[in-house]
């Protein structure tokens, strides 16, 4: 994620949150990075097969993010892994426009 930018790790539900600039923009679980999608970006990660995050609550609810598996070609390679991080953060910023 060197050529992102710096990101910070914060620990949360068993996974890890990654943070720039105070956003979250992906998290890990269970040893998969997970990038955050929108409208707007869903259908690059739909047009890679990639699955979205989905975790099972208490009583066997299950909840799908609005996170998807980061694409494996990416973790070998720092430009296409900036790439993806810049879309899943311009996901995250527009996600907190709304708010």
């Amino acid at each position: 994620m060197a050529e992102f930018g710096t990101v910070s790790i914060r620990k949360m539900f068993g996974g890890a949150g990654v943070y720039r600039d105070s956003l979250m923009f992906a998290l890990v679980a269970d040893d998969v990075l997970y990038l955050k999608a929108d409208a707007e970006s869903r259908k690059d990660f739909d047009a890679e097969g990639l699955p979205p995050f989905v975790y099972e609550a208490a009583g066997g609810k299950r909840t799908v993010m609005s996170y998807f598996r980061a694409p494996e070609a990416c973790l070998d390679d720092p430009g296409q892994m900036a790439e993806w991080c810049r879309k899943a953060y311009a996901a995250a910023l527009r996600a907190n426009k709304k708010r």
